[in-house]
């Protein structure tokens, strides 16, 4: 009796069971739709929690673009501040320097009224930073302002001077202060760009940092004018500052108009007016620098035209003001704008978000994980093609390379006119022979570096280093008319230089390079397949080569082509070193290249492997001290 209720428990049990799992999948039911949409409510739940969570972490970067958008606002402002503030001190600098020319005389100027509008455009920097202003006008020795006032009492106190002891002052003092003023806030705000630099505004705020830099160098060079036209004639210091700052003011408008291209035809404009041309007329007058008869009118009229010139760079400048302000304006509006788009976004997603529960489901999911992986694959793609890219252009001219990657083949192209470069160490058998493989791996590298480095600064091509030999033209794959015979004289005589700067390794010795150049036709074009090359042919290379191997230790070797090219350009000096028996040639007349024309001064040791300004080019300038004994390979 016992085993038939056991029996009859288990088998009602059994029953119960299959009973309520049968009503738990039957949507007839109650229970069983609830546990049905349960079940549909979950499993789409996952791709739209993670849309929400995608939505609120593109809202919380939108928040954060904005509020960068804000910081690079205000750093726009301080730069501008900072730019009104130069502008009014090179105004305030040409008036003072006139004050003290005219001997104290106001007839021209108001210094008071100047005075309170830099005043103005002082009171109005919102940020300050450290500036160093020599003690007086005549004094070497600096003092570092920390703070505003210091600066504005350093300021009053300079102005007091001027004012009541005009004749004591000169005006070289007076633009020397102002300049070192002017520098310090120019570093100033180049340190406020490198603080915006990651946004688009960046090419607008060096476009106008260097538009301030040009008017800054014009003015300097317009003084050396003044005093040309004042007492008739410039010494060579003063000569040679007025050549430097006018190149550098014509370079740095150049680049500005670069940077931003949309002020080209308002620079256009003012270089087609009278105004302009005059000056232009009178500044080359200062250019050649012949004594004349000390003219004050001169130097007024010269004044009042280096005066409208630098106010209509000024009209530039402000018309470049209000496209920095535009262009923070519309990035302000699309940060507005993205803000509000993706406020919107993320209350729809939360709105609808049960109808997307059960229409998409697990589809959502499924496209989102398929569109990750194929963007994960663009992004791979593309890294590899930069990679690929980058290095076909690091082994063939980027022109060259382009057109081999559009056309699958590059033909050869006949050359007329183009100059080659071939230059090797001294005694690098030697060298290789007493020193390790890697030390000379080691030693060839740096020197090559410093090489590639220094080349970029000129129109040419590297054609191939083959152990010691460097070879470069010019005039190809791009044809740059006559200029590529100055382009390889310059930069073999910057080579050259560069070369004095090592040592040979295992030995207190300086390194020491051959060179030489020719100017001819060549037949340049792709050879080969795998790892094509882009290789030069003709009997021009042949020639540079034996120039070179004909040459002196620390000499450049030209033909008698490249120096009748040299000498119809001009500005280049050369010695004629007799006939020579070149192999396959039979007797050549050929010349040393020695150095550039121009003036003499003592160089200084220079940094190869810093940003030089174009002043660099005076180096090359010096002759080149060359060796009393011939010493060879």
């Amino acid at each position: 009796m016992s085993v038939h209720s056991i029996s009859s428990e288990d088998i009602s049990t059994a029953v119960e069971a299959k009973c309520c799992s049968a009503e738990a999948r039957n949507p007839a039911i109650k229970t069983g739709r609830r546990l049905q949409l349960m079940q549909m409510i979950i499993l789409p739940f996952i791709p739209i929690l993670a849309l929400i969570v995608q939505t609120s972490v593109t809202l919380q970067e939108i928040l954060d673009y904005k509020a960068e958008v804000a910081d690079i606002e205000a750093q726009v402002t301080i730069a501008t501040d900072l730019g009104k503030v130069v502008t009014r001190l090179q105004l305030e600098r040409s008036e003072v320097a006139f004050f003290i020319f005219a001997n104290g005389s106001e007839e021209r100027s108001n210094l008071a009224q100047r005075f309170k509008v830099t005043d103005q455009a002082l009171n109005n920097m919102t940020t300050w930073s450290e500036v160093s202003v020599p003690t007086s006008p005549d004094d070497d020795d600096e003092e570092v302002l920390l703070n505003r006032t210091e600066f504005q009492n350093r300021l009053n106190e300079f102005r007091e001077r001027i004012l009541s002891e005009p004749e004591d002052n000169s005006v070289t003092d007076v633009m020397n202060w102002y300049t070192s003023i002017n520098k310090a806030l120019l570093h100033h705000l180049s340190e406020q760009i490198k603080e915006a630099d990651n946004s688009g505004v960046w090419r607008y705020l060096v476009g106008f940092k260097n538009l301030l830099k040009s008017i800054e160098c014009q003015n300097i060079a317009s003084s050396f004018g003044i005093k040309y036209y004042g007492r008739g004639f410039l010494g060579s210091d003063a000569f040679v500052s007025y050549i430097r700052y006018d190149f550098l003011a014509r370079e740095l408008i150049n680049s500005t108009l670069n940077y931003v291209p949309s002020l080209k035809p308002m620079y256009a404009n003012i270089t087609k007016t009278a105004k302009y041309k005059k000056m232009k007329r009178m500044s080359a007058i200062v250019l050649k620098n012949k004594p004349n008869v000390a003219d004050k009118q001169n130097a007024m009229e010269y004044y009042d035209s280096m005066h409208n010139y630098t106010d209509d760079l000024r009209i530039l400048q402000k018309d470049l003001r209000y496209k920095i302000k535009e262009y923070v304006d519309s990035t302000l509006y699309e940060a507005a704008n993205k803000e509000a788009i993706g406020i919107a976004i993320l209350v729809v997603v939360l709105c609808v978000s049960p109808v997307i529960i059960i229409l998409v489901k697990n589809a959502a999911a499924t496209i989102q994980m398929y569109a990750l992986n194929l963007a994960q694959k663009a992004k791979e793609l593309k890294r590899e093609k930069r990679k690929s890219d980058s290095l076909l252009f690091q082994m063939l001219p980027p022109s060259v390379a382009m057109q081999l990657k559009h056309t699958q083949q590059v033909p050869a192209e006949l050359y007329e006119s183009v100059t080659i470069y071939f230059s090797d160490i001294v005694g690098f058998t030697e060298i290789a022979a007493r020193c390790t493989p890697l030390e000379v791996v080691t030693f060839l590298n740096s020197i090559y570096r410093v090489f590639d480095e220094r080349i970029e600064c000129y129109d040419v091509y590297k054609v191939e280093t083959i152990g010691d030999s460097y070879m470069v033209a010019s005039g190809l794959p791009v044809k740059n008319g006559n200029k590529h015979v100055c382009e390889i004289a310059t930069m073999a005589l910057d080579l050259l230089d560069a070369s004095t700067f090592f040592k040979i390794p295992r030995s207190t010795e300086s390194l020491q390079i051959r060179c030489g150049a020719h100017t001819g036709p060549v037949v340049a074009g792709i050879v080969g397949t795998k790892m094509p090359r882009y290789c030069l042919f003709g009997d021009t290379v042949n020639t540079a080569s034996r120039m070179e191997s004909t040459g002196e230790a620390h000499k450049i070797h030209i033909t008698e082509e490249m120096n009748g090219s040299l000498m119809r350009i001009g500005g280049f000096k050369t010695e004629h070193r007799g006939l020579i028996d070149v192999k396959g040639k039979g007797l050549m007349s050929t010349y040393w290249l020695t150095c550039k024309d121009g003036p003499v001064k003592i160089r200084e040791e220079i940094s190869w492997f810093a940003d030089m300004q174009p002043v660099f080019l005076e180096n090359l300038k010096l002759e080149t001290p060359y060796k009393s004994s011939k010493q060879k390979k």
